[in-house]
């Protein structure tokens, strides 16, 4: 079974990899470019297609190395996929209504949670509360997608840094699913996506040569709300040493880098008086390049950040849902606090 995970990772690296150098050139001569801008955090023309990669990829090796036998909910998973992909690469190359992105995201969660049922169908006693009925599974399970997906949306604004966050993640889902999923299959479907990313990366990285655009942000959102919301499905089921104590807690902090942002920036924008889809520089990146880190540091550090809450969320499994959410948030809390009280001490002083 290893072979297998091995196989997917190199599967989805090669044809990412491959794929990529043809997609700048094309890009380049159709003009199909992200220009530099007021909220850009880039000083030159770049390609916008990489998505367009790593779904290549993705999709390849996951219909090649994984058993749909075993795994029935791959259709509709590759069936939301499409969907994304679509709304995604229309949107990087004639650009989208944010209206019509959001149907797109929409239909994509209503296959996944109505047709392959891949739902949150207890609270795992949070609150109080375990098993919830199925109109409410769905329609939980559907706004959690959409969270996802436009967090990771959002945090990708400066080099490397959705394609690293979402890579751990990969390997801390892939993980954890190969010891628990008898079937492996979910484990093939993460070590999948990590290879089409670690491929991606190579050319993301400070100057970056492409970015993955919305086609990439969303399409990796999608998979990570499905690994999120398998894993604490498969967890509420789990019989053997490796259930969790505090899997949706867990979950949280294996995503809390990308979910804690869009959590501080929409509610910046609420007490401000404005939408919470208004664009900013507030995102914890943009805190960042302030201070004046560099692309590459901001992603480095943010990527140390996240593999310590994803270490610190399984080790404190112990301590119980309610508990571990709320010690994971007020570290969140107090990490980004801190970066912007650097930040103001630091503009006071240049004044």
């Amino acid at each position: 079974m290893l072979k297998l995970l091995l196989f997917s990772f190199l599967t989805s690296f090669a044809i990412t990899y491959i794929a990529i150098p043809s997609i700048i050139y094309v890009a380049k001569v159709k003009n199909l470019f992200d220009e530099p801008g007021a909220r850009k955090s880039h000083s030159t023309s770049v390609p916008t297609l990489g998505g367009l990669a790593i779904f290549a990829g993705l999709i390849f090796s996951v219909s090649f190395w994984t058993d749909f036998s075993k795994l029935w909910q791959l259709q509709y998973i590759l069936a939301a996929l499409i969907v994304i992909f679509g709304i995604g690469i229309k949107d990087d190359i004639v650009t989208l209504s944010p209206r019509k992105k959001a149907i797109g995201q929409l239909i994509s969660a209503i296959i996944i949670t109505v047709w392959g049922k891949i739902r949150i169908s207890s609270f795992s006693g949070i609150f109080g509360i375990y098993e919830i009925p199925e109109y409410m599974s769905i329609i939980f399970s559907i706004f959690v997608i959409l969270v996802i997906i436009n967090a990771v949306n959002l945090i990708d604004g400066i080099n490397g840094l959705s394609a690293s966050l979402t890579a751990i993640a990969c390997i801390a889902f892939g993980t954890w699913f190969y010891y628990t999923d008898e079937t492996k299959q979910l484990s093939i479907v993460s070590f999948a996506l990590l290879g089409s990313l670690v491929a991606f990366l190579r050319f993301n990285i400070t100057p970056s040569k492409i970015f993955m655009g919305d086609t990439g942000s969303m399409l990796l959102g999608l998979m990570l709300s499905i690994l999120a919301i398998k894993m604490i499905d498969i967890n509420e089921h789990l019989t053997t040493d490796f259930k969790l104590f505090s899997g949706p807690a867990i979950v949280i902090g294996i995503l809390i880098v990308p979910l804690f942002d869009m959590l501080r920036v929409f509610t910046i924008r609420i007490l401000r008086k404005r939408s919470p889809f208004h664009a900013d520089k507030n995102h914890i990146h943009h805190i960042l390049l302030k201070l004046n880190l560099s692309h590459s540091q901001s992603t480095i550090l943010l990527s140390m950040i996240s593999i310590f809450f994803v270490i610190f969320s399984f080790l404190m499994d112990w301590l119980g849902n309610y508990y571990l959410i709320v010690l994971i948030s007020l570290l969140a809390f107090i990490f980004s606090n801190s970066l912007v009280y650097i930040y103001r001490k630091q503009k006071s002083n240049k004044d």
